[in-house]
């Protein structure tokens, strides 16, 4: 009789892994160590700046300087340096009050403060669980591994005051509550007024109450300014002029705007300004192209703004790397939306040059940084305005409805009352 063979068996093949799941992990709810490991580092960070300058920064340095001479009488506008509206000396002036020894503190640790505040906005905007591992991973990244975080936490500049609101703003925005959006802009402006461009995204929204909050709350603050302080008119008489020439010796060789970096190279000052306007007409085209594919989810208001940001950046003078750390946090707190930029290798590859210890022969003097710098802004740039203009695969599906993303990890917390 012949015997039949026996079937082969062999080991079962391995569990596929899931492709979802770095996604699943970083999602997952963080352990009190990691929150134990994040508070330490964002307060060596902060101790570090309390250490090395009694006001807070140097840039803070400025803006206490301005606010004292006022409070003794003078012009704040006799100090070139101070380059913010008429309503940012109440502000200064509030500084100029604390003891040495508690602004000393008090400013790096706002800095820090506002900073991590802006990264919690930006994942709740994206309905990221803020506890998760991702959200602290994140922050531990931006202020360890991106230079751009620790020079904005070393100077005490007010930039921070932007890596706050437009998240914020957003946030608000994506909820309906188009007004507070307005406001918190507003009051955004009212302190440095570099958010200014987000104005034109209420203009491509309509949204004309936000807008006129937006306007209106520096003007009116600023006025009622004027109207108690020496020569108000120095902001238009020296301020102003002081900043189209690009500056004074300390701040031209960190200005990496097109219209200062180009001449270092050899392009004429017309011709570089001609190429500035250009970059920056094409991101405003890109963001509103990308603001008119109403796309579901927040992605549209956040590639939207961050572009309207970027564009303008390219043009204006001065521009400065940790202007970056307004947009950058935003777009990467995105990188779950389907389509995001974040999620394109050459996104990462913008901010290459930004990393500690990335050295390239010939950049390494500090006042050669603005040709790494300016990489990192044409580079985020032109990978966004791609975003904008064309959707990617499975761009047209974003939004927590549509990826089953982040919002699917906390449906109870995040996913109803939105509106």
């Amino acid at each position: 009789m012949q015997l039949r063979d026996a079937p082969r068996t062999s080991a079962p093949d391995p569990a596929p892994v899931p492709a979802a799941a770095p996604r699943a992990w970083l999602l997952r709810p963080a352990g009190a160590v990691w929150f134990v490991l994040l508070a330490a580092v964002l307060a060596a960070r902060a101790a570090h700046v309390a250490v090395a300058d009694a006001q807070g920064g140097m840039d803070n340095a400025f803006v206490v300087h301005a606010g004292q001479v006022w409070l003794h009488g003078g012009a704040p506008y006799g100090d070139r340096r101070f380059l913010y509206l008429p309503s940012a000396v109440l502000f200064a002036a509030g500084q100029a009050l604390l003891p040495a020894a508690v602004l000393r503190v008090a400013a790096p640790v706002v800095c820090v403060g506002l900073v991590a505040a802006g990264w919690w906005c930006a994942l709740r905007l994206f309905r990221v669980p803020t506890r998760s591992r991702f959200a602290v991973l994140g922050l531990l990244g931006l202020v360890l591994c991106w230079a751009p975080v620790g020079h904005l936490i070393d100077l005490g500049n007010w930039t921070a005051v932007g890596a706050l609101a437009l998240p914020l703003a957003l946030l608000l925005a994506d909820r309906g509550r188009w007004g507070a959006a307005g406001v918190v802009l507003g009051l955004s402006v009212a302190v440095k007024p570099l958010l200014v461009p987000v104005a034109l995204l209420l203009v491509l929204a309509r949204q004309w109450r936000a807008l006129a909050w937006t306007v209106a709350l520096p003007l009116a603050l600023s006025a009622g300014m004027a109207l108690v302080m020496p020569d108000p008119g120095g902001f238009f008489t020296r301020t102003l002029p002081f900043l189209l020439r690009g500056g004074d010796a300390l701040m031209r060789p960190f200005d990496c705007s097109l219209p200062a970096v180009l001449p270092r190279l050899g392009v004429p000052r017309t011709a570089a300004e001609a190429v500035a306007l250009a970059a920056a007409a094409a991101g405003v085209v890109c963001a509103g192209r990308r603001w008119r594919r109403a796309d579901p989810g927040p992605a549209r208001l956040a590639d939207t703004a961050a572009m309207l940001m970027l564009a303008s950046y390219l043009v204006s003078r001065p521009s400065y790397e940790h202007y970056l750390v307004v947009v950058v946090p935003l777009l990467v707190a995105g990188v779950f939306e389907a389509g995001a930029a974040a999620r394109s290798p050459w996104f990462w590859a913008a901010l290459m040059p930004q990393a500690p210890g990335f050295a390239f022969p010939g950049l390494e003097a500090s006042t050669r940084r603005a040709f790494k710098d300016v990489v990192s802004l044409c580079g985020l740039a032109l990978v966004l305005a791609l975003r904008c203009v064309r959707p990617w695969p499975g761009g047209r599906a974003s939004g927590a409805a549509g990826t089953g993303g982040p919002a699917a990890a906390e449906p109870a917390r995040l996913g109803t009352g939105r509106r």
